[in-house]
C-alpha cells in the first residue's frame, strides 16, 4: 500500500527521534507494522526482528527470491502468477505486500552539486514547444536555450525547426547578445553536436567544431544518461515554459522572440540565486554585471558572424 511522504516522515521521525518501537508507531499512526519496517528499509533501516507466524509463501520464498535475484524488475504480478502456478493459494494483496519486503532494491546513487567559475561554462539545449500554424502549413516549434552556468542568465530564441543552420545562429545571437561567450559549453547528446559516440570516443558534427573553432569555444558533450551534469539548462527550459510561455499570445515568430528578448532582460534576470548564501537576495542580472563578463571571450571586432553551412538550407 502506498503511503503519503507526510506519513512516511512521521514514521522515520517517531523510530528517530521519540525511539518507539516498530509496534508503538504502526498502532498509533493506525498502519500495518509491515508498513512502517517498510519505511525503515527504504530509509536503509535493517529491519527489526521479530517472532513470525509461518505464512503461506514461506515454502516458495527460497524460487521468489531465486527469480527476483535473476529478474530484478520482474513485476508482482507475473510473480505472483507464477508461484499459483507452483501451488500457492494465498491473495494477490497479501502476496504483493510480502514482495515488497523482499524486493532487491538499487543502490542510492550519490551526486555532487556541480560548480562553476564566472564565465567558465554555458549550457545549451532545445526544448519542443509544440506545434504552430502558418499559413496552411504546420512546424514545429522549437526553442534554443543557452544559460550561463555561474550567473543563470538565460538566452532564448525560437526557431521553426532544429535544423543546424538555426542551431548556429541561435549561438551567434546569443554570443552578440551578451557581448562575449564562455569558454566551454555544454551540450546533450543531440545530433545537432554528437554525431557518433562509443563509450568515450565521440564524434562531433563537422560544422559544430568548425563553428567552435571560428569562435574559440571548447564543445563538450555530457556523458550518457547523465543529464543531471546539465541541469541548468534543462531547469531553465522548464522556468520558459511556465514563465513565459504559458497562456502567451503572438502573432507571428518574430513578435515571439521580440516578447522573449524583453523576458530574458526582465523577468528571467530578476528572479534571485538562492543556491549561494553569500549572494543570497541577489537578482541574477547584478550576478551577471558583477561576475559574468569579467571572463568572457570578448567577441573581436574582426570575429564576423560565420555563414550557414551550404547544405543546410536557412529558414527565412
Amino acid at each position: 500500500m502506498a503511503i503519503s511522504k507526510e506519513l512516511e516522515a512521521k514514521i522515520l521521525r517517531h523510530f528517530h527521534v521519540e525511539k518507539w518501537k516498530v509496534g508503538t508507531i504502526a498502532a498509533q499512526l493506525g498502519v500495518h507494522h509491515g508498513t512502517v519496517d517498510r519505511v525503515l528499509s527504504q530509509a536503509g533501516l535493517a529491519k527489526v526482528e521479530r517472532t513470525c507466524r509461518a505464512s503461506l509463501i514461506d515454502p516458495y520464498l527460497p524460487f521468489v527470491l531465486r527469480t527476483l535475484e535473476q529478474y530484478p524488475r520482474l513485476t508482482a504480478s507475473r510473480l505472483y502468477a507464477m508461484v499459483r502456478e507452483r501451488g500457492y493459494s494465498g491473495g494477490e494483496d497479501h502476496f504483493r505486500h510480502l514482495i515488497a519486503h523482499h524486493r532487491p532494491r538499487p543502490q542510492p546513487e550519490a551526486y555532487l552539486r556541480l560548480k562553476t567559475l564566472p564565465a567558465e561554462q554555458g549550457q545549451v539545449d532545445w526544448g519542443h514547444f509544440g506545434k504552430v500554424t502558418i499559413g496552411k502549413a504546420e512546424r514545429t516549434l522549437m526553442a534554443f536555450v543557452m544559460v550561463l552556468s555561474f550567473s543563470r542568465q538565460i538566452f532564448l530564441r525560437f526557431f521553426l525547426d532544429a535544423q543546424m543552420s538555426n542551431f548556429l545562429r541561435g549561438h551567434e545571437s546569443a554570443f552578440q547578445t551578451w557581448k562575449g561567450l564562455p569558454r566551454v559549453l555544454l551540450y546533450d547528446n543531440l545530433k545537432s553536436a554528437v554525431l557518433e559516440r562509443q563509450g568515450d570516443a565521440i564524434r562531433f558534427h563537422p560544422t559544430l567544431l568548425e563553428f567552435a573553432a571560428h569562435y574559440r569555444f571548447e564543445p563538450r558533450p555530457v556523458a550518457v544518461a547523465r543529464g543531471n551534469e546539465k541541469g541548468r539548462v534543462e531547469r531553465a527550459i522548464r522556468y520558459v515554459r511556465d514563465s513565459f510561455f504559458a497562456g502567451r499570445q503572438w502573432s507571428d515568430i518574430e513578435e515571439l522572440n521580440a516578447q522573449a528578448d524583453i523576458w530574458c532582460a526582465s523577468t528571467a534576470a530578476s528572479r534571485v540565486k538562492r543556491r549561494n548564501v553569500s549572494r543570497l537576495g541577489r537578482p541574477l542580472r547584478m550576478t551577471f554585471r558583477a561576475t559574468g563578463r569579467s571572463g568572457f571571450f570578448c567577441l573581436a571586432s574582426k570575429t564576423t558572424p560565420m555563414p550557414p553551412p551550404a547544405s543546410t538550407p536557412v529558414m527565412t
